[in-house]
């Protein structure tokens, strides 16, 4: 799989040092945190990064800190179990009608949350061979119940557009595949990589492709951003977003309201807030699940309909996603409880088969 690795980005702790987003004084420490997790911060976005803010919503999703070698009970090197349901290299196949088509394992930029952090980025595997690919699309052909395949990694647009129309046509032609998925940053992260050929690339004939953008803050939905993400919706290619629930980044309501608004005025139907997963040198940004639904409360009578999103729990191990969001329906006795939770509680998580699981997880679980 061929890649594109774009110029200007910051990629040591030397470059975040120079541009101003890291102290001098923390540069040996950030030089351990890039030894083993990937740093990359773009020329677009480290502009939208106030320098000298260690608060800053956008630096805390991409500046590495201290903070990424401090391991907390229950983290693991693959939280959501993706290993556990790949039949094949490539192939992520826990739901019956659906399957993940991890592509590469590169990105334009390096997420300090990312639950694939300890399989992405430099000096890891960069992505599928072609014989790989070839037995991951026999597997999907094999599969009749198969609906959809959505392209994840690493991010799949870092492909060039020659090879993105060669994989959507690839899976296009697959007769019972009706839907081709693309989990994105790039919009965000370079939105001039956007362009018409890229575009075109994404119209295959045969099937229909959604693009899924990530996003966690309204600062991201610059108007280059938005510039890019009309190029798309305008060829006819509907969009949707995935956000992930951040301390200090997006955990307030006016932070969430202002950012499902500015998807919806983009176009980009609101779809999951992800609750924090459990990888390794997270935990400073992950929030508890009762200040997720206490959000999500607060969405709720703030913005319109077509503003919320799913707030959904990745059940660790590999048992898939459970909306966790708040109850409107409860006896007074549980309301009370609710009330009382603290932020160690441990919750039972039913998953789609009807499987009850405890989170967070604990040794022997």
């Amino acid at each position: 799989m061929n890649r594109i690795l774009r110029p200007n980005t910051l990629r040591t702790a030397a470059d975040l040092v120079a541009r101003g987003l890291a102290a001098p004084t923390d540069q040996s420490v950030l030089e351990q945190v890039g030894e083993r997790y990937a740093i990359a911060v773009t020329s677009h976005l480290a502009e939208l990064i106030e320098p000298g803010d260690a608060a800053d919503p956008i630096a805390r999703q991409f500046v590495p800190t201290a903070d990424e070698l401090v391991a907390a009970p229950g983290e693991r090197a693959d939280p959501i179990g993706d290993e556990t349901h790949a039949p094949v290299p490539g192939v992520v196949h826990r739901y019956p009608d659906r399957v993940l088509l991890k592509l590469v394992h590169v990105c334009a930029v390096y997420c300090r949350f990312c639950f694939r952090r300890e399989m992405v980025g430099p000096g890891k595997e960069s992505g599928l061979s072609e014989a790989a690919y070839r037995t991951a699309l026999d597997y999907i052909r094999a599969h009749r119940e198969i609906w959809e395949v959505i392209l994840t990694g690493g991010d799949p647009l870092m492909l060039s557009p020659r090879r993105l129309e060669e994989i959507v046509s690839d899976l296009a032609g697959i007769d019972h595949v009706k839907i081709i998925r693309i989990h994105t940053r790039l919009p965000v992260a370079e939105p001039t990589r956007i362009s018409p050929a890229l575009v075109e690339a994404l119209k295959p004939a045969g099937a229909t492709v959604w693009v899924a953008l990530h996003a966690n803050h309204p600062r991201e939905l610059s108007q280059e951003v938005r510039a890019a993400c009309a190029r798309l919706v305008d060829a006819g290619i509907p969009m949707v977003s995935q956000s992930v629930l951040l301390r200090g980044v997006n955990d307030d309501p006016k932070t969430l309201e202002a950012l499902m608004r500015a998807f919806v005025e983009c176009r980009i139907k609101p779809y999951y807030l992800h609750h924090g997963d459990l990888a390794p040198g997270t935990g400073h940004l992950r929030t508890t699940l009762a200040r997720g639904q206490e959000l999500m409360r607060a969405l709720r009578g703030r913005v319109s309909g077509l503003c919320q999103p799913d707030y959904v729990l990745d059940i660790p191990g590999g048992h898939g996603k459970a909306p966790v969001g708040p109850q409107y329906l409860a006896t007074d006795d549980s309301v009370e409880r609710d009330q009382k939770a603290a932020a160690d509680t441990r919750y039972r998580v039913i998953d789609y088969c009807g499987e009850v699981h405890l989170y967070p997880p604990q040794t022997g679980d």
